[in-house]
């Protein structure tokens, strides 16, 4: 399911000397973003993508790549490179050209982690974004150290563990921000924001004064599984003129936002702004001038750059051995399908991609299904039982290195000259095939271009 996330950055006091005019934004949507240069970049979700924000705030770039799913926060990484933390808590780093340069898994055993960095450090926390009920039994640090490879190198703090374990992560899980060695870190679900020396112990604590008495979130009484809690500090980073900023919740609930500016050396509120809206962009300069303003409008100067073409071009055999290029559907609006009978979600889409075939196939609409199955009896026995009127390709389990999507399924629409359209991550259910069926309809009468 997609929903909104939050999207965290790195410290722009930690990436050099910021120039004296313009603006870093700081958060788009629940987000933030990390400075390099002149240049501010963000995770936008909800399209798959970076993007670029000069100091006027004007979209000067975008960066869409299969690795680049749904991207959660963006931090510094040496050499003006950028590390992106996946929803899924993999680190993905990306140089400003828009090559990927290696990724990395979660240096937790169970959860997703959230990275932020500094000229000297790399520091990983448990995702606000993706938590898990999972138990913890404290063995685990709260916050990595990890070196340029992702590896740990030693942990930092030490985990809460309440009386339901299994709500140890989301105990554990938030916002964390370096400068320098200075580490901070903002729980989600607790009225806190600690300074941080390097063995872990707290320099300094601040409250935002929203919660009494703090307790530990508890399940609650019903037949749905769902868990008491407040949502309080979502995301964090320091601006261009060295002081912290905080986004958190309004309420419990998180349904209205509120901004905190602290002094990062003492901790000290000296700045609240209620927002009243559940997603904001807020840029600062280096006078501590900040803008509110709206995150739909931002994005909505995104320049277009005319389509990429779908690559590497493939050449696969069908389930008759018969080979199938990319070429083939050239002239035809094609949805090609990455999928395998293991995938579960893959299971509940099929049944969607065969209404949708059977509804546009004859307007000029194609879909190539590739099977990633290693098991070659496991996706005959898939197909027996879908039975889809599209062609099935054979990947034979190599198809995830010559992509480098996230996970299953995966889809990328092309129009009629195998340019993309659009990439969709993981099955969205009936809104999203809506979506997709609006698209297709408008580019099969489009004119071709």
């Amino acid at each position: 399911m997609r929903s909104v996330v939050f999207l965290l950055a790195a410290l722009t006091a930690a990436c050099g000397p910021a120039p004296a005019k313009g603006y870093t934004a700081l958060f788009l949507g629940r987000s933030t973003a990390a400075r390099l240069g002149p240049i501010s970049w963000a995770p936008d979700a909800a399209h798959s993508r970076l993007v670029a924000f000069d100091g006027d705030l004007r979209v000067v770039k975008t960066i869409s790549d299969p690795r680049i799913s749904s991207p959660v926060a963006v931090a510094r990484y040496p050499g003006d490179r950028l590390l992106i933390t996946e929803r899924t808590g993999e680190g993905v780093i990306f140089d400003t050209a828009g090559k990927p340069v290696r990724e990395w898994e979660s240096p937790f055993p169970f959860p997703a982690a959230l990275y932020a960095t500094s000229d000297r450090l790399i520091v990983a926390a448990r995702s606000p974004f993706f938590v898990q009920f999972v138990a913890e039994n404290g063995s685990a640090p709260l916050l990595w150290e990890l070196d340029t490879l992702g590896r740990s190198v030693h942990g930092i703090g030490i985990t809460h563990i309440p009386e339901i374990r299994y709500l140890a992560q989301l105990v554990n899980a938030g916002a964390v921000a370096v400068a320098g060695d200075r580490v901070y870190f903002a729980p989600l679900v607790r009225d806190e924001i600690l300074r941080l020396d390097a063995a872990g112990s707290t320099v300094w604590r601040s409250s935002r004064g929203m919660i009494a008495t703090e307790r530990d979130p508890q399940f609650v009484t019903g037949n749905e599984r769902r868990v008491a809690h407040a949502l309080i500090n979502i995301a964090m980073t320091l601006g261009p003129d060295g002081r912290l900023y905080v986004l958190g919740g309004a309420d419990s609930a998180a349904t209205t936002l509120r901004l905190d500016v602290l002094n990062a050396e003492t901790g000290e509120i000296l700045e609240t702004r209620q927002l009243g809206t559940p997603v904001t962009a807020i840029a600062v300069n280096r006078r501590g001038q900040i803008r509110v303003l709206d995150p739909t409008a931002l994005l909505a100067q995104t320049p277009t750059l005319g389509r990429e073409a779908f690559a590497p071009a493939f050449t696969l055999p069908d389930l008759s051995g018969k080979p199938v290029r990319l070429a083939d559907y050239r002239g035809k609006v094609t949805l090609v399908n990455f999928w395998a009978s293991w995938c579960e979600p893959c299971r509940e889409e099929f049944p969607h991609m065969t209404e949708l075939f059977h509804d546009l196939a004859g307007r000029g609409f194609a879909i190539a299904a590739i099977s990633d199955d290693v098991s070659d009896r496991k996706m005959r026995a898939f197909v027996r039982e879908f039975r889809p009127a599209f062609p099935i390709l054979v990947g034979g389990g190599r198809m995830k290195a010559a992509y480098h999507y996230r996970g299953l399924p995966y889809s990328v629409l092309l129009d009629r000259n195998g340019r993309i359209i659009e990439r969709i991550f993981g099955f969205g259910g009936e809104n999203e095939f809506r979506h997709l069926r609006d698209v297709i309809s408008r580019e099969l009468i489009a004119p071709e271009h």
